[in-house]
C-alpha cells in the first residue's frame, strides 16, 4: 500500500519551505501539482526532479479514481498546491477522502498557510475564530453576510486584490463601520503590510490606490455592546 503526502509550499518567501517537506517531494514517485508551470520554478529552485503532473479543480474529479488505485498498488505521491497547505481553499478534498474511504494512510506536513500569520498578527481575539474563506461571488454572497452578521467569533476571509474594496464596504455595511478589521496583504514577501483599525478607517485606506497581492482579511465577530 501505498501513501499519499499533503505538503505545504511557501505563500511567498521560499525560506519557509521546511527540511522535510523538500525530502518528502524528493522520494515521493510522483508530485501532484495545482500548477505544473508555477510549481515547476520551486522544484527546480530545490533540486527537486521528481516527475509532476497536474492536480486541480478542473481535472481532480476525473482522476482521483486512478490516482488511489495506484496509491493502493504502493506507489506514494505527493500533494501540493500554488502556495501554502493543500485543500485550504485548493485543491486537495477530494482526493483526501478517497484515500480515507479506501484505506490509503494520508499525512500532511505541517508548514505555510496564509490565514494562521494573518489571524495571529491581527490583534484580534484567536481563541475561537470561524474560516470562512473565499465569499461567494454573487448568488448567496448576501445571506451568507446576513448569517455572518450575527456571528461572535473572530471570521477570517480570503479576498481577491480587485475585489477588497468591495468586500470591505460589505463590512461596513453587515458589519458595521465600528468593527474591527485587520487586513494582511502579501504575507511574507517583499512588500508585506497589514493594516488595521475599524472597517471604515481600513476601507479608506485601501481606497487609495491600486491593490495588489494575496490577501487574507481578519474581522472581529459580534460583541454584546
Amino acid at each position: 500500500m501505498g501513501k499519499l503526502f499533503l505538503v505545504p509550499t511557501p505563500i511567498g518567501n521560499l525560506e519557509d519551505m521546511t527540511f522535510r517537506a523538500i525530502r518528502v517531494l524528493k522520494e515521493a514517485d510522483l508530485i501532484l501539482a495545482e500548477d505544473t508551470r508555477n510549481s515547476g520554478k520551486l522544484l527546480k529552485h530545490f533540486d527537486i526532479a521528481t516527475h509532476m503532473i497536474s492536480h486541480h479543480m478542473h481535472n481532480e474529479h476525473k482522476t482521483v479514481e486512478q490516482l488511489v488505485s495506484r496509491m493502493k498498488a504502493g506507489e506514494t505521491f505527493a500533494l501540493i498546491s500554488d502556495a501554502g497547505t493543500p485543500a485550504i481553499s485548493d485543491p486537495g478534498f477530494l482526493l483526501t477522502r478517497a484515500c480515507v474511504e479506501n484505506g490509503v494512510e494520508v499525512e500532511c506536513l505541517p508548514g505555510a498557510t496564509a490565514f494562521v500569520p494573518a489571524l495571529v498578527n491581527s490583534g484580534l481575539p484567536n481563541d475561537r475564530f470561524v474560516f470562512e474563506g473565499f465569499l461567494p461571488e454573487k448568488k448567496g454572497r448576501q445571506t451568507r453576510f446576513l448569517a455572518l452578521a450575527e456571528e461572535t467569533r473572530t471570521m477570517i476571509f480570503y479576498v481577491s486584490p480587485h475585489k477588497l474594496v468591495k468586500t470591505l464596504g460589505e463590512f461596513v455595511q453587515y458589519f458595521g463601520e465600528d468593527r474591527q478589521v485587520s487586513v494582511s496583504r502579501e504575507l511574507s514577501k517583499l512588500h508585506e503590510e497589514t493594516a488595521r483599525g475599524t472597517a471604515a478607517e481600513v476601507l479608506k485606506h485601501f481606497e487609495k490606490g491600486t491593490v495588489k497581492g494575496e490577501i487574507v482579511a481578519v474581522v472581529a465577530g459580534k460583541t454584546g455592546k
